[in-house]
């Protein structure tokens, strides 16, 4: 079960699965992403599995979306007739968000350090969001020229309409204190505190498994299920990152520099 990237753990009734590429900060690699799409169809059908903990290694919980070989197509429009590659990248992103909402499991993201962009968005399909006081969680995609496309529908869900758009449309980050009031976060512990994790995990082990994936199955019916954009929410990312909007952005993020439309406003008061 476990790879390079993502490492898989399971003591008795509670699966851990840790996100391991600190050198990017646990971005969603290809790799990462089929790992953990193929760890939600196994446990999907594991009646012995009670509780999901999935988190990141290296003082990070996952710094989104990873280009990877796709870095060359940034700023570069399709061609006539070319099937875009980074459809297929994107779409199996968003069918992970989909699969990890539908686990019949208590899904619980434990959160230590950076989780932004597609992180954010791991964190919006859990069941028990737990943050350690360092921690920072984000969307900054607009500001790199980018759309929070795949994740949109789990913020909105998350968050209310008013929350989301106001995180989404800003590239807005919270502080674990700040999450917390917002309701993104359940509860924030220390770093170093090695009596608060086992007590919450305890505290979750009383709910019965079978009430558990019932009752989840149930607000997914009341309220009913993410609204499934994962064919648009494709094309609108594909679309800007090969536009020169994203290449600037982008280019600016990774010099340290504001982005030239942030300039502009500064210019024209």
């Amino acid at each position: 079960m476990n790879t390079p990237h993502l490492l898989i753990e399971r003591q008795g009734a509670v699966e851990t699965w840790t996100l391991n590429d600190p050198t990017t900060r646990n971005a969603l690699s290809d790799a990462i992403v089929d790992g953990l799409l193929s760890a939600c169809a196994r446990s999907s059908q594991d009646s012995s599995l009670r509780i999901v903990v999935l988190t990141g290694a290296g003082g990070a919980f996952c710094a989104g979306g990873s280009l990877g070989g796709f870095a060359s197509l940034i700023g570069q429009p399709l061609q006539d007739g070319q099937t875009d590659p980074l459809l297929a990248m994107n779409k199996s992103f968003g069918d992970l968000l989909h699969a990890l909402s539908a686990l019949p499991q208590l899904l619980v993201c434990l959160v230590d350090g950076a989780a932004m962009g597609g992180g954010f968005g791991l964190v919006c399909c859990a069941d028990h969001v737990v943050a350690t006081a360092r921690s920072v969680l984000g969307t900054p995609e607009v500001t790199l020229g980018l759309p929070p496309a795949q994740i949109a529908p789990f913020v909105w869900q998350r968050l209310g309409e008013s929350a989301a758009r106001q995180c989404l449309l800003q590239g807005l980050s919270y502080t674990a204190a700040h999450a917390l009031q917002l309701g993104l976060v359940n509860e924030v512990i220390e770093q170093d505190s090695d009596e608060a994790w086992p007590k919450i995990l305890s505290r979750l082990l009383r709910a019965a498994p079978g009430a558990v994936a019932s009752t989840k199955k149930l607000l997914r019916s009341l309220r009913g299920p993410v609204p499934d954009l994962r064919d648009a929410a494709a094309q609108a990312f594909a679309h800007s990152l090969r536009s020169p909007e994203a290449a600037q952005g982008l280019a600016a993020f990774a010099r340290k520099q504001p982005a030239p439309w942030t300039l502009s406003q500064e210019k024209n008061p």
